[in-house]
């Protein structure tokens, strides 16, 4: 039997190790992001994974992203968070919100399911973003497979992890830094997650993340969008505790191993990109001499921070590429935009894959968000880091000081990076012997993360075993 648009005959082809994958019975994996874009797009990734491997792939996502996504090969299932019309922008706040999803994703995953139930597809597995973990308690009321995936490095797991089984105590008191964790580097203040250096900023965060391993150990795999190569000493530690799995880097296939046919993008965005603009630009450049600046979706430079990176952009001469939503252009200097018409270009959004993978960017100012990073390593971009909060702390790190593929701009007492700090950054990864090193480290873990993904690859063989489990056993009653 073989799925409705599904490439069966191209795959056979072209991977050996995936015959005994091709599909052969009814297993179907329902797939569950949150909804946000830097969740969505990993999830969507391994769903278009799975189908390559002769799964039946659903995504089920809130009535307000649905719509936003597009992927050959995955169905698309809408369930309710109880903001069908604006999704998280009609919440009050965070802690609303996921009480709202909690309530009526369960009931409606829960329907969908049983949708399945007497179809010739009925529903194997669930597997769910790891902020999501009512979900597991669904798939096991409905006697299935759960698979927690954590959208974040095996580093950030591995530190909230322990938090949660009480060998990290909060908060986090300055006399016991640098912290030690097993498998990590020492870990100074800059270093630590934003939630564990001030946990009463943010306790809808904190409370969301240690929600994460509440029910963990009833999870049937933990996967982690990581890979093994990139994070082998962490993984070690995160496995003392927990049986994970690294399935990573999920980009999008057309960029890494080339196995899944025109796979060269997510498949999903809540903005419209402007890329043709934005390439037609490029080609204009020489290679490897632009500076491509983003901060993703969701993080947004004070009008301090903004000043300085905009100042320091104009007094390094260098060509340059900025992503900024159009609700932060005001915080732009005065005259700004006029005095680089000839240097740079500011977009509202763009393919951020197709830019980095563009022979003329040279480097990458980041915020450092995981997705992000995964994406710079995986395309041997250089990166200048700007982490701003959250899990961007310990990623930018790892950049720096273990991967060596990028450098971080020395902070002042208020926390921003001034332009001379900045100038300075840009010119060693653009620049010099350094930048030679870094940029031949950024070439090797983009070897290693297509190998990771490719045939036979640590995160392919994962995968495979996953699918055979499914395809091998019944449906747990």
């Amino acid at each position: 039997m073989s799925v409705k648009g599904t490439t069966t005959k191209h795959q056979n082809k072209e991977n050996k190790d995936n015959m005994g994958l091709l599909r052969h019975n009814n297993v179907h994996v329902i797939v569950l992001p949150y909804p946000s874009q830097g969740h969505i797009n990993p999830l969507l990734q391994f769903a278009k994974r799975l189908a390559s491997k002769g799964v039946k792939a659903t995504i089920a996502t809130t009535h307000y992203t649905a719509n936003t996504i597009n992927a050959p090969n995955v169905e698309v299932e809408p369930i309710s968070d109880g903001f069908d019309q604006h999704g998280f922008a009609q919440a009050k706040n965070v802690e609303l919100f996921l009480t709202s999803f909690r309530t009526n994703g369960s009931r409606t995953l829960s329907d969908l399911i049983e949708k399945f139930q007497h179809t010739s597809n009925p529903v194997t597995c669930i597997v769910y973003d790891s902020f999501l973990p009512w979900a597991l308690d669904v798939a096991k009321q409905h006697g299935l497979y759960g698979a927690s995936f954590f959208t974040n490095s095996a580093a950030v797991c591995n530190i909230f992890c322990r938090i949660h089984h009480g060998s990290i105590e909060l908060p986090v008191k300055m006399e016991d830094l640098p912290l030690g964790v097993p498998g990590l580097p020492l870990l100074n203040c800059q270093d630590l997650p934003s939630f564990i250096r001030f946990p009463q900023s943010y306790p809808a965060y904190m409370a969301m993340k240690l929600s994460q391993f509440s029910n963990l150990n009833k999870a049937d795999w933990m996967f982690v969008n990581t890979f093994e190569a990139l994070e082998g000493e962490v993984v070690k530690g995160l496995t003392e505790l927990c049986p994970a799995k690294m399935i990573g880097p999920m980009v999008p296939s057309g960029y890494l191993d080339g196995r899944i046919k025109e796979d060269k993008g997510y498949g999903a965005s809540l903005w419209k990109p402007l890329s043709e603009d934005c390439i037609k630009w490029l080609e204009t450049k020489a290679s490897q001499s632009v500076v491509y600046i983003s901060f993703g979706s969701m993080v947004s430079l004070t009008a301090e921070q903004m000043e300085e990176v905009a100042l320091g952009l104009k007094e390094s001469g260098v060509s340059f590429l900025w992503v900024l939503r159009e609700s932060e252009h005001s915080n732009l200097p005065h005259g700004f935009r006029d005095s680089i018409k000839e240097k740079g270009l500011i977009v509202t959004w763009c393919n951020q894959l197709e830019l980095l993978a563009h022979q003329a960017i040279g480097c990458f100012v980041s915020h450092c968000g995981w997705n992000s990073t995964l994406e710079s390593l995986s395309l041997g971009v250089p990166v200048v880091c700007l982490p701003q909060w959250a899990d961007q702390l310990p990623d930018a790190k790892f950049l720096e000081d273990i991967w060596e593929v990028g450098v971080r701009p020395k902070e002042d007492e208020k926390e921003v990076v001034r332009k001379q700090e900045f100038v300075k950054s840009l010119k060693v990864v653009l620049e010099g012997k350094r930048s030679q090193e870094i940029r031949s480290n950024a070439g090797k873990w983009m070897k290693l993360a297509r190998e990771a993904v490719g045939e036979g690859g640590s995160s392919d063989k994962n995968i495979n075993d996953f699918v055979k489990t499914l395809m091998n056993a019944d449906i747990k009653s």
